[in-house]
């Protein structure tokens, strides 16, 4: 560490015990904002050897049972590194160097697990009905669903699974580890929405660094360090990826997408179900773009509450309607071209042999045998009060009416 960061770190560490009790909530709220004092913080605790690494895990633990809120988010913060700290002191079997941290993770844990008024704490989580819509699904996107008499009966009823009572620890060992770090990440990841950047960063790099270290992954991601494997467990896998679950749509897609692929593979050597599940479900869920920018989220459709009908349904007037339009002509189109040949309108909607006439488009020229009645058909009237725009739809009649009698059928219509 630099002087100045060491001066940094002391000057904090002298400046709380002198603060009075009723300026803490103020000096908690200006604490946030001290940038340079966070990152020489994590340098004290990335380096195990650093004699201010006790003092600091002292004042930590200060913080978080002092029982001010934003000084307990202050302490959560660095969680992460503090768990990854421990793992890998104990996996070089360094133990001595380690005490101090130990003691602080201890401490929360033992906080953690109980009340206020030191009752053992149940945790309790209510799983959603899938019969009711969520801001994770709608009941409709998943299909219909059986109206049996057993489903019936479980309508509307929820499911509620309990956790606890954890007992107290006096010291970690290798049975009760992955117990106390597990509980702490749960309780890590109860506060991810108050949590700066750069503790999101700290989650996801040493999530990856605890599922690689020790396999041939370790050289491919240039991790230097530890060599050894650090054994982790089921429940604390899917701890992590909660925690990565939730970096993905706060602005650090490369660094969770990144540790999410570490746990999967860590995941595949283990053969652990849950987590294999839990990050296979996240794997699928993530959409196609980056999103790099905080304030994009996941994309919800919310029940409306009231009933629409879709612009494009199609429904019987629309047909009806979409088939006269077919068939509608210009009058300019209908009218005698120049050689002679004119429109006659479709009468069939079957599909029978033969061209049909499009839209806007000339007919064939007319056959040998139908030359006597266009003849006929093309006379002008000479009844002086028929008026001239009326022409063309006297003529259209008359062709049709003629060719019906006459029985004259053409390829492309159908004969009555």
């Amino acid at each position: 560490m630099l002087a100045a960061e060491t001066g940094i770190v002391e000057e904090w560490l002298s400046e709380f015990k002198t603060v009075p009790e009723a300026s803490i909530p103020s000096y908690a709220k200006n604490l946030k904002d001290k940038i340079s004092l966070v990152s020489s913080l994590y340098k004290v605790i990335q380096d195990p050897q650093s004699e201010l690494l006790e003092p600091v895990c002292h004042q930590l633990f200060e913080f978080y049972r002092s029982g001010e809120e934003l000084l307990l988010q202050f302490t959560l913060q660095f969680l992460p590194e503090l768990i990854w700290c421990y793992l890998a002191v104990s996996a070089s079997k360094d133990l001595q160097s380690s005490g101090c941290i130990e003691a602080l993770l201890l401490g929360v844990y033992n906080l953690e697990i109980v009340d206020k008024e030191g009752h053992s704490r149940v945790l309790s989580f209510t799983i959603p009905s899938l019969s009711k819509p969520s801001v994770y699904h709608e009941p409709s996107s998943i299909g219909s669903m059986a109206l049996t008499e057993g489903a019936l009966s479980q309508h509307g009823l929820s499911r509620v699974v309990y956790s606890g009572p954890y007992l107290q620890r006096e010291m970690l060992t290798a049975q009760n580890r992955f117990e106390v770090l597990t509980f702490l990440l749960l309780r890590y990841n109860a506060a991810l929405s108050y949590m700066p950047a750069v503790s999101l960063q700290s989650l996801c790099q040493i999530c990856s660094r605890i599922c690689v270290c020790g396999y041939p992954r370790q050289q491919v991601r240039k991790y230097r360090g530890i060599n050894s494997r650090i054994p982790v467990s089921s429940e604390f896998m899917v701890q992590m990826l909660t925690g990565i679950y939730y970096a993905f749509y706060n602005g650090e897609w490369d660094l969770a997408r990144k540790a999410m692929d570490d746990v999967l593979y860590r995941a595949q050597l283990e053969l652990y179900p849950e987590p294999l599940l839990v990050a296979n479900a996240i794997k699928a869920s993530l959409p196609q773009g980056a999103i790099k920018s905080s304030k994009e989220g996941i994309q919800v459709e919310i029940t409306p509450t009231a009933s629409r009908i879709s612009r494009n349904a199609v429904t019987s007037m629309s047909i009806r309607g979409h088939r006269w339009k077919r068939h509608e002509q210009p009058d300019n189109a209908n009218d005698t071209t120049e050689s002679g040949s004119f429109v006659i309108p479709e009468i069939s909607v079957t599909n029978v042999a033969g061209e049909r006439t499009g839209n806007g488009e000339k007919s064939r020229a007319p056959a040998e045998s139908d030359a006597p009645h266009i003849q006929g058909v093309q006379e002008t009237p000479t009844d002086p009060r028929v008026d001239s725009k009326s022409l063309p739809e006297i003529r259209r009649q008359k062709s049709v009416r003629k060719i019906m009698e006459d029985g004259i059928s053409s390829p492309g219509r159908v004969q009555f």
